[in-house]
């Protein structure tokens, strides 16, 4: 009886346990305190139960995630109603395929970087990891959320969050990224809330399914304001995440942060992507009337433009922290120009190369300070140093790293490159992706060939004294870290081995995305859409409003 009752308990809430796991975890680590005094908040700690609690959380979280991506994959469209209040009215977390592929993304990679992380980081400031759970919250949040002023509510729960993890472990570096990082989302917020006001004021609503069914039923003078509204939002989710000329904020604020911190930057990043996404995509898609597809003649040479520009950077880049930074202005680029194409197989291989890549980055920034921890003051400069005490392991594994961000066969960096040339050979663009892609990638090589010479064969002479020479001994390289890096190596490259299914499963999302009809009447029901006659837009003139149904004559008077 207990069993039937908690399974069903289970499958019930299922879908918001991914945000109430992190947020009562985070609670609880910060009722438990982390032993330092708080007169020094430079003091060092050591939060072993913490790390048991939180290391258990996120594992538990990650089988959440993958038990909701088990169920999308079969079909199922979660709407979870908070509070029992349904669409378009009450706040909605809805859980399809693509919101489930994100979710499960970011648990997976917090396991490896959590693990990481208690290795030695997560002692070297205060509350770490209820700060990581807040963060997890915020990510998830803004994946399954159905409404879109509760995904600006999770962006500054995730923000709020991040603007702490970046300057963790101190440093007048971290604060000056920090400040930086902090007044430009600041900015971005504001926008946001403007862009809300705009869409809601022409249409009653912010609902994700309510909003697609709505903009398509403006008329052209109204559907103006719209487009504002649209590319105001462009801006917001193209600052988040890294587009040109919003990216530069992003390889200073990556490169001080510590190596786990910027690892899970790696998914925030993505954030950005997945609102443009959900919102370019399926609400001003090609069913949006007036206002369909507003950013499509933007889109696509700007996110060309932001491949060029990060692959640029990376070559230019003087540290490895900083080449890692730029390919990920380089991915987001490859990935948003596979969006900005708006087919359904250009979608599905940007779904494939966003997983990839963000898998792959992820391991970088963790191997780029397991191999900075064995190169003496050099650190991750690309300077001469003395040789690194583990030069095959670490070697193999940056040429994994490398060859699979540069797209080579038969990695699955390559397969994702492939499916957007082939997704783009249709388009009157074609040639410009094909350039951009092959170019890209053909530098990106040269760049981490450059990189990987100059660490592995541009090295000093090994000092004399053994003490005095690199040593995997130093805290950031151990037998945790290393696992920890090779886990999320591993997790990249086995996408070329379950290249099929996963292919399966993003045609399968990106189909869904586009089929607006089955997703409103999944979220809203019968009392959603034009039947809701009490989200009312203003439509100006003595405080007038007129239903969504009535003529154009009528309306109400408050």
């Amino acid at each position: 009886m207990i069993t039937e009752f908690l399974s069903t308990f289970f499958s019930a809430h299922l879908p918001v346990l991914p945000v109430l796991l992190p947020l009562f975890t985070a609670v609880v680590l910060l009722l438990m305190g982390d032993g330092a005094s708080a007169a020094d908040s430079h003091q060092q700690v050591r939060p072993t139960k913490q790390r048991l609690l939180s290391m258990a959380s996120v594992v538990l979280g990650a089988v959440f995630a993958w038990r909701l991506m088990t169920d999308a994959d079969a079909g199922a469209l979660t709407v979870y109603p908070l509070g029992g209040w349904q669409a378009p009215f009450g706040i909605v977390l809805v859980v399809d395929r693509l919101s489930a592929m994100m979710l499960a993304l970011t648990w997976t990679i917090a396991v490896p970087v959590l693990w990481y992380a208690t290795a030695h980081w997560d002692g070297r400031g205060r509350h770490f990891h209820a700060l990581f759970h807040f963060q997890l919250m915020g990510l998830s949040g803004a994946f399954i959320t159905g409404d879109l002023f509760n995904l600006f509510v999770f962006f500054e729960i995730l923000l709020i969050a991040s603007y702490v993890l970046l300057v963790h472990g101190h440093g007048a570096e971290r604060f000056k990224a920090g400040v930086h990082y902090v007044v430009l989302n600041l900015a971005a917020s504001a926008l946001f809330l403007i862009g809300l006001a705009i869409i809601y004021g022409l249409t009653g609503t912010l609902n994700m399914a309510d909003l697609a069914l709505r903009v398509a039923k403006l008329d052209a003078e109204e559907a103006v304001l719209l487009k504002i509204g649209a590319m105001v939002l462009l801006v917001v989710f193209g600052l988040k995440a890294a587009i040109v000329p919003l990216y530069m904020w992003l390889p200073g604020a990556y490169a001080v942060a510590s190596a786990p911190v910027a690892a899970l930057f790696a998914i925030m990043t993505k954030v950005g992507v997945y609102s443009i996404i959900r919102v370019h995509v399926g609400i001003f898609g090609e069913g949006a009337g007036h206002a369909a597809l507003v950013v499509e003649p933007w889109l696509l040479p700007v996110a060309l433009v932001t491949s060029v520009m990060g692959v640029l950077g990376a070559l230019a880049a003087h540290s490895l922290a900083r080449l890692a930074a730029y390919l990920t202005v380089a991915s987001v680029g490859l990935v948003l120009a596979s969006v900005g194409l708006f087919t359904t197989a250009a979608l599905s291989a940007a779904l494939y190369y966003m997983v990839h890549s963000t898998l792959v980055v992820a391991a970088l920034f963790l191997l780029v300070e397991l191999i900075a921890s064995q190169r003496g003051d050099a650190k991750d400069k690309l300077l001469p140093a003395i040789p690194v005490a583990q030069p095959i392991t670490l070697g193999l594994m940056t040429l994994l790293a490398a060859a699979s961000v540069a797209g080579l066969p038969p990695l699955p960096g390559f397969l994702g490159k492939l499916m957007i040339l082939q997704s783009a050979s249709s388009s009157s663009a074609h040639i410009w992706v094909w350039s951009v892609v092959l170019g890209a990638g053909f530098l990106t090589l040269i760049g981490l060939a450059r990189a990987g010479s100059m660490v592995f064969w541009n090295v000093l002479p090994a000092p004399p004294s053994p003490t005095a020479a690199s040593s995997p001994d130093s805290p950031s390289f151990n037998t945790r870290t290393m696992a920890a890096t090779l886990g999320l190596l591993a997790l990249g490259l086995m996408l070329a081995v379950g290249a099929s299914p996963m292919k399966r499963y993003t045609d399968a999302a990106a189909a869904q995305l586009a089929d607006t009809s089955a997703y409103a009447d999944a979220v809203l029901g019968p009392l959603g859409g034009a039947a809701a006659e009490t989200t009312r837009p203003y439509r100006g003139g003595e405080g007038e409003v007129i239903l969504p149904n009535a003529g154009s004559g009528s309306g109400d008077k408050p």
